[in-house]
């Protein structure tokens, strides 16, 4: 005799036991309910084989017997399409699509996507769910969980860049699993979408007049920062980090460390004496820039008071603290300093100096053909 499932009341007073009370959803699938001892019960589909034998998917908790069904038909409908019926969760179809990219793209880039999985989807609960389970919701709070809210616009905006490429590997992962009938929609990913404006930083110059005016504005402690960033082409970490101990004034060098690893770096004679004034009276093991309370200078201690800055000089709004770091690169460039020393001081590539500031070179070169005499 037929069990009524509908009502959660009637399924309460089931009596517990392994073998599901089951429901027929159509001809050949059926989907039952599982009463356990204590807590909720859980929902189990069954479909008969067109080669004979039964086959089966685990449904979890659902609330209603209409949503159980739904769900049931779902499945059943893909399975008849050609889609497993087994389930298949996330981590696996990403381990496939890495598998699929070493055979048929290239190591790199399957290395590339393994590294983002690592991260991201390996070992996490959101890799634990089958595909058929997973949801917009789900996705696009894995994509909001990759942001630096904490930092400036521009941590914000590459962070966000970071998250689109991460959502597009997933992506072209989960799609590779829709084509080869590993799931049977694309629904729980399909309308996510990335972030949009991320994929590049506004650089902004700060002419002479800029600079001054928001050094103006600066306390002593901030224009200090703003000071040696304009004097070394630094990044704004790599000063924060350095201590007096790594300012050496007999060969007139800096050992400054980040997110390329330490380097050792000439500074000019103003930089020189420029630390040397702030290192005066301190420990090597002492930080060589403090905030006005005498701590190490960080992106929580600095971002809102630049701000402030920035505004009272009337910059533009999206000015932030890495503009002063690009502003310097562009005067050594435009001053003539070869592409190779540029980057071995700014702990950056020749490639990446030539992608960003490689106009500034042309203009250069451009004036001093323009100062000879052809014709």
């Amino acid at each position: 005799m037929a069990t009524d499932l509908k009502s959660k009341t009637t399924r309460d007073k089931l009596k517990p036991r392994r073998e599901p009370y089951w429901h027929r959803v159509e001809a050949g699938l059926f989907v039952g309910y599982r009463k356990i001892e204590t807590g909720a019960g859980t929902w189990i589909a069954r479909r008969r084989a067109d080669a004979g034998g039964q086959q089966y998917r685990a449904l979890g908790t659902l609330d209603t017997l209409d949503e159980a069904v739904r769900v049931t038909k779902l499945w059943g409908t893909g399975v008849d399409d050609g889609a497993t019926h087994k389930a298949v969760t996330l981590e696996q179809a990403c381990r496939a699509y890495v598998a699929n990219q070493t055979t048929h793209k290239s190591k790199a880039s399957a290395a590339d996507a393994e590294g983002r999985f690592i991260r991201l989807v390996y070992g996490k609960p959101l890799g634990a769910l089958p595909l058929d389970k997973l949801r917009t919701t789900q996705v696009k709070k894995w994509l909001d969980n990759m942001l630096d809210e904490d930092g400036d616009e521009d941590d914000l905006r590459r962070s966000k860049d970071s998250a689109n490429r991460n959502l597009n590997t997933l992506k072209a992962a989960l799609n590779l699993a829709l084509r080869d009938r590993l799931v049977a929609t694309d629904a729980g990913w399909k309308t996510v979408t990335p972030y949009p404006k991320a994929g590049k930083r506004r650089d902004r110059f700060l002419d002479l007049v800029d600079r001054t005016s928001l050094l103006s504005h600066c306390g002593d402690d901030l224009r200090a920062l703003v000071t040696a960033l304009l004097l070394t082409g630094a990044r704004p970490g790599e000063i924060a980090n350095a201590n007096v101990g790594d300012l050496d004034v007999i060969q007139g060098t800096m050992r400054l460390s980040g997110k390329t690893g330490p380097r050792v770096v000439t500074i000019s004679t103003r930089a020189l004496q420029f630390f040397t004034e702030q290192s005066a009276s301190k420990l090597p093991a002492a930080p060589l820039l403090t905030d006005t309370y005498s701590n190490r200078w960080n992106k929580d201690s600095w971002k809102k008071r630049f701000k402030n800055a920035v505004r009272a000089a009337k910059l533009p709004d999206d000015v932030v603290l890495y503009a002063v770091r690009h502003t310097a690169i562009s005067e050594l460039i435009a001053g003539g300093m070869d592409s190779f020393l540029v980057a071995k001081l700014a702990g950056t590539s020749t490639a990446m100096i030539d992608k960003h500031y490689g106009h500034l070179r042309h203009e250069q070169t451009r004036a001093r053909l323009d100062a000879v005499a052809l014709m």
